[in-house]
């Protein structure tokens, strides 16, 4: 059996945090963490119940309503947030080291994502000082200016791909706001999350403020986006997941924001720097294991290349190293989960009877167990195939050719989907027109997926709901009233003074302008 070192910061049991104090399940329930490379327990955690979610949330509220959060000055919370990245910088390697330990991720990957996390939160510390609203004026008659406030108890649930920077991701921005949080990360990826307590309580983060709830989806998940004191909800996770929960929070008219799954196209035209076209397609399929929902996992070639493309292409990916989440060699490892990686595996089963296979197809060359996965390259698959249509969410690609740039925008669109697309061409005027024509909430033109933390991050279609990143994330975690103060003397029409004097008074217009009577 392979083996990988145990860390030397292991907990041995993982509980709950709620109201500044870690606590195990009311009803002592358990869940077990599996190790992706031995697939053996190596640590309980405590599972929630309702009631666990009832008592996360009544604190979370308690510290909105009572407590300094919501009422400190920007700059103040700034401070906080900026001792919070401080801090998540200083201890990147461990972080690495758990996270690549607890989900399989290659561990320079695994610290690249740490130092990411650490990003988030400087960015939305910098962005809640520097944010600016709307003021409008009426000369000498009125003024109007944007409110802007935390809402209240966020509720964030999180996937277990890269799950310690997909948590920042959401934790920065809520409580930069000003908002409490529960945060019900992944129940296969809970072992990073339990980092996060002791970094913002030494970052001077109240308690109340943040709380964790463990456990699965179905129970702890479903009993906070039913919670009727959680009035926003954002979620990344998979699409039938994500329209479950829209469902369930439905009746509360809750705020959601959901980034679901992707099928994302990369489509290289002939024109195209092949070799930096090469780089990035392989890159974006295979790195973090293929567990990420932005990968072009669909590879459309114009014809012209096609041949030489898929040749060099599958070349590549048989040369990907496959290695121990410890290797600094690797370049992917071990999927997550048993229950994934049968999941992967069966679509690879059916990728041989929808494609021609060139590269992978089933296990690496000495790893007889465990969660590992060859790189795996599919050629000449058809449109309607399921390889092509659905989310694997591994190390699985379909790569098909195309003609004439009307069919290759036909193929990109040719799915539930609309996350992300790639385009690599040299022609400036068929890139641009070929990304607005993409039915996809990201486009990137000759590059792989390169983040700006200022732009919008979402998707269309099956893809997700909303938008999270820069200003929009600040848009969904706060409520934004409109202030109207009257510069003058108020003339207000006079009902219930006799005489008709009400008919003869004037209205407030919409127009920048008050009418008098």
């Amino acid at each position: 059996m392979t083996i990988q070192p145990i860390p030397k910061n292991l907990p041995a049991h993982l509980q709950h945090f709620i109201d500044g104090k870690f606590v195990d399940s009311l009803d002592g329930a358990t869940f077990d963490v599996l190790e992706p490379v031995s697939n053996e327990t190596y640590i309980t955690a405590a599972s929630a119940s309702e009631a666990d979610v009832n008592l996360a949330v009544a604190a979370a509220k308690r510290a909105f309503h009572e407590g300094p959060w919501p009422r400190m000055l920007p700059r103040e919370r700034s401070r906080i947030l900026h001792n919070v990245a401080d801090i998540v910088e200083s201890r990147d390697a461990l972080l690495a080291e758990l996270e690549s330990y607890d989900s399989g991720l290659p561990i320079t990957q695994a610290l690249g994502q740490a130092r990411r996390a650490a990003e988030n939160f400087r960015f939305f510390a910098d962005l809640i000082v520097a944010q600016q609203d709307n003021a409008f004026k009426v000369p000498g008659r009125q003024m109007n200016y944007v409110n802007r406030k935390p809402i209240g108890v966020a509720g964030l649930i999180t996937p277990w791909n890269v799950p310690f920077m997909q948590e920042s991701w959401k934790l920065g921005p809520a409580m930069a706001t000003g908002n409490t949080v529960v945060l019900k990360p992944a129940s296969y990826t809970p072992l990073s999350a339990v980092l996060w307590p002791d970094i913002f309580r030494e970052a001077g983060v109240p308690d109340g403020v943040f709380n964790l709830i463990l456990g699965p989806g179905g129970i702890a998940g479903d009993a906070l986006v039913k919670h009727p004191d959680v009035p926003l909800i954002s979620f990344t996770g998979d699409s039938s997941t994500g329209a479950m929960l829209s469902t369930n929070a439905a009746p509360l008219l809750k705020s959601l924001s959901l980034e679901l799954g992707g099928k994302s196209p990369a489509v290289v035209f002939a024109d195209a720097d092949l070799e930096a076209a090469l780089d990035a397609t392989v890159f974006g399929a295979f790195s973090l294991n293929g567990e990420r929902c932005t990968a072009g996992s669909r590879v459309l070639v114009q014809r012209e290349i096609y041949d030489d493309f898929i040749e060099r292409y599958a070349t590549r990916a048989r040369n990907i190293v496959v290695g121990l989440p410890t290797d600094a060699a690797s370049e992917i490892s071990a999927l997550v989960h048993p229950n994934h990686f049968d999941k992967v595996m069966s679509y690879i089963e059916i990728g041989k009877g929808e494609g021609r296979l060139l590269a992978g197809g089933g296990r690496p060359e000495g790893f007889p167990t465990g969660n590992f996965i060859a790189p795996t390259v599919f050629v000449d698959v058809k449109p309607e195939a399921r390889i092509f249509q659905e989310e694997i969410f591994g190390p699985v690609v379909a790569i098909t050719p195309f003609d004439t740039d009307e069919e290759a925008l036909e193929l990109a669109n040719n799915t539930k989907y609309g996350l992300a697309a790639y385009v690599w061409t040299s022609n400036l005027k068929r890139a641009h027109n070929f990304a607005h024509a993409i039915e996809s909430g990201m486009v990137w033109l000759n590059s792989n997926n390169v983040r700006d933390l200022r732009t919008p991050f979402g998707g269309v279609k099956a893809s997700g709901l909303g938008r999270e990143g820069g200003y929009r994330s600040i848009d969904f975690y706060t409520t934004q009233q409109s202030v109207q103060i009257s510069l003058e003397e108020s003339h207000s029409p006079r009902f219930g003074v006799g005489n008709g004097s009400a008919s003869s008074a004037g209205s407030t217009g919409s127009t920048g302008s008050t009418a008098k009577h």
